[in-house]
């Protein structure tokens, strides 16, 4: 699969990455910058996420119906979201509009109205998404999990508080805008079936006045993991588990992500084999790899009966800590398909392609091509998984539940917070 890959930093910092791609007659593109729930001040924690809703609604000379008048007319398929670190704003349309869609977006990122009046709404949204947590008990002990397992301000999630969404004024949005939203910390990245030249001078021309300033800074807390258990009178219990492991600048990542993929990649790995099919003790099962750019984790998941749950925990957490006796030729095999089925799917799609330059971006400082990711799948073995799993070993872990009790922890797990208090979503 042939890639032309562009890049271009504009004098203030802004970074222009691009990939033209021949087999398709759209594109995409995806604005990254700093401002992710890991800024929000704590006092005013869930204000990145109203950032993300606030600013689209009126940019420029455009009120919040005639911004989304205008992008309608373009045919874009559009989303904003507020992540742990990034803010992102992404949209998708016919190749021939997107010089026309940038220039909207200039005006959403540089001249956002962030209109008072449209404030107490989007905060009642807000409320409602956190209240809505209670009626999601596998969502509600992930979140806690972060809380437990990674360090601040990185353990803090999208979602908020109460008392921090309340808090939030015009004044403060705007200067959470102006703190946060700077060219020199903005990458964009365009994929789909573009033309390097024109796309460069546009952006140049929209973006390249925009004077640099100073960003925000994230410094990293120390934090010690642990154990928390959440009561609900429920039947079920809910099981979110995580240890550490390599970030995605790490010469064993793709290691890592074999290793994941044999426990919990598809109907055929061990976790879905074992826990679930032949015992029966979940009925839902799941594992993957959360990175960040100096720390990462395999987080999991399992749902499954409160009479289960002893049991559930026990057996997922044996066959994680059973990966180290050794990997089948088969299953390589196995991850490997799977691994460039999903590389070629995310290769197809304008939009998932600019996401992921826009990460590679900010995590490398580099855009990974298609053959470069395709070269290091092949070279997997079983002698390289399990190299990586015995020096990164299912240990200590951080386990948070919720239902009707606390399970009994293995001596290898961090213990359960003394004295914890139910946390209200």
């Amino acid at each position: 699969m042939s890639q032309m890959l562009f890049q271009h930093t504009l004098a203030n910092g802004m970074v222009l990455i691009a990939e033209r791609m021949e087999h398709v007659r759209s594109a995409a593109f995806n604005f990254l910058l700093p401002g992710g729930s890991a800024y929000d001040p704590p006092e005013q924690r869930g204000i990145g996420s109203l950032l993300a809703e606030m600013i689209v609604r009126g940019a420029g000379s455009r009120n919040h119906r005639e911004l989304s008048t205008v992008l309608n007319s373009l045919g874009t398929d559009r989303s904003e979201s507020a992540g742990r670190i990034a803010l992102h704003l992404g949209c998708s349309m016919l190749a021939r509009h997107l010089p026309a869609v940038l220039e909207v977006y200039a005006d959403i990122l540089r001249r956002p109205h962030l209109p008072p009046e449209e404030l107490p709404a989007v905060q009642a949204l807000a409320l409602q998404d956190l209240d809505s947590l209670e009626d999601n008990p596998s969502s509600q002990v992930r979140i806690e999990l972060h809380h437990c397992h990674f360090p601040p301000p990185l353990n803090q999630d999208s979602y908020g508080t109460a008392e921090g969404i309340r808090a939030v004024t015009p004044e403060s949005l705007r200067n959470h805008y102006e703190r946060c939203v700077k060219p020199n910390g903005i990458i964009l990245a365009v994929a789909g079936d573009i033309q390097w030249e024109p796309l460069r001078d546009v952006v140049e021309r929209l973006f390249g006045d925009w004077p640099a300033g100073p960003l925000p800074e994230l410094a990293i807390g120390s934090h010690t993991p642990y154990s928390r258990h959440l009561f609900k009178d429920t039947h079920q219990t809910h099981i979110a588990f995580a240890y550490p492991s390599v970030p995605v600048n790490h010469p064993q990542y793709y290691a890592a992500r074999a290793a994941e993929a044999v426990l919990c990649g598809g109907m055929s790995s061990r976790l879905f084999t074992e826990v679930r099919e032949k015992r029966g003790l979940c009925y839902s099962i799941s594992l993957r790899h959360k990175t960040f750019r100096h720390v990462a984790a395999i987080v999991g998941y399992a749902g499954t009966g409160a009479d289960r749950a002893q049991q559930t925990l026990e057996v997922t957490l044996s066959e994680l800590r059973r990966l180290a006796e050794g990997v089948e030729a088969d299953e390589v095999d196995r991850i490997r398909a799977g691994l460039k089925s999903g590389l070629i799917m995310q290769q197809e799609s304008t939009k998932s392609r600019a996401g992921i330059m826009a990460s590679d971006w900010f995590f490398l400082g580099r855009v990974r091509t298609f053959d470069e990711m395709q070269q290091i799948i092949d070279q997997l073995t079983p002698e390289m998984i399990l190299e990586h799993v015995r020096a990164f070993p299912c240990e200590p872990v951080t386990v948070a539940t919720l239902g009707p009790h606390p399970l009994t922890l293995p001596p290898y797990c961090h213990p359960y917070q003394p004295n914890f208090v139910p946390k209200a979503p």
